[in-house]
């Protein structure tokens, strides 16, 4: 799978005059289940001293295409290891997860590896995510050789002006971009590869806040055009009610609350996410009711 990128074009406005067109005809009706995980359970045991511990503790959600759905919570709370194991990435113990309709449980590692690329990850770090002994052009040259049918459909230039990075970026390596520039970086190689599920695991932590808000307003634009479903996975309820429908709050690897973001985040029912709205600045969410 590969990973995300960040912002914009050295030296300030990340902006390009290029807006975002549709991909080909990939994606399946909007309304179509994408990703369904049912009653989901995944333990981790301690090797030094053999205690077991539940990291995600009976959680279900479904993801309809085009649909934007976030997963909230503290560090700890299972958000993380929910997404990966959703993608096929992560440890699976009981409960069911299809992916395109497709039990992760049941599949053989070769229908596996064919579903890998409908569901792209962009993770928290990238440049921990990109190769540093690759350029830019060399990273999207692999990719095209390994999925060569998947990925024939643009050019790296054009590729690059749909997340708007300059042509120029093709020849730097990773230790040459900015935060900003590397995950838009990481948001082209997923973007290349046409999948159906875009993962976004805390995509813009340790941006600065004028970087945050342009990769969330492409992650935004990559969606409406794509028709590709978003799994964003934060801990910033701001950063979840400025890209997402519907919220997932989970603590100590429970939901313990589920809805629309506006039903949530206006009227919450559990004392946790009531917590989690306190602890926001207040002009950041109250200012928009």
């Amino acid at each position: 799978m590969s990973d995300v990128v960040q912002n914009g074009m050295p030296g300030g406005d990340a902006r390009h005059p290029h807006a975002l067109e549709k991909t080909p005809a990939r994606t399946p009706d909007r309304g179509a289940p994408v990703l369904e995980v049912d009653d989901l359970v995944v333990e981790h045991r301690n090797r030094r001293t053999g205690e077991v511990f539940r990291a995600v503790d009976h959680v279900s959600l479904r993801i309809g295409a085009g649909e934007s759905v976030a997963v909230v919570g503290e560090s700890g709370s299972g958000k993380t290891t929910l997404a990966m194991a959703a993608t096929g990435l992560g440890t699976r113990g009981e409960g069911d997860i299809r992916l395109l309709g497709h039990s992760l449980s049941s599949v053989g590692r070769k229908q596996l590896r064919r579903l890998r690329p409908e569901a792209q990850v962009v993770f928290q770090d990238p440049h921990g995510s990109l190769d540093p002994r690759q350029s830019v052009r060399s990273g999207l040259r692999e990719l095209r050789s390994l999925q060569p049918e998947r990925t024939s459909w643009i050019e790296d230039t054009a590729l690059l002006e749909r997340v708007r990075l300059e042509p120029s970026i093709l020849d730097r390596y990773p230790h040459q971009l900015s935060g900003g520039q590397a995950q838009r970086v990481c948001i082209a190689r997923a973007l290349l590869m046409r999948p159906r599920l875009i993962v976004a695991d805390e995509p813009t932590s340790g941006l600065d806040v004028s970087v945050q808000a342009d990769v969330l307003a492409l992650l935004k634009e990559i969606r409406a055009t794509t028709g590709a479903a978003l799994l964003m996975i934060s801990h910033d309820l701001a950063v979840v009610r400025s890209v997402c429908d519907v919220v997932h709050v989970m603590y100590h690897g429970r939901v313990v609350e589920s809805g629309p973001c506006e039903t949530v985040f206006a009227r919450p029912q559990n004392d946790y996410t009531r917590e989690l709205l306190a602890a926001m600045p207040g002009a950041r969410w109250r200012s928009r009711q």
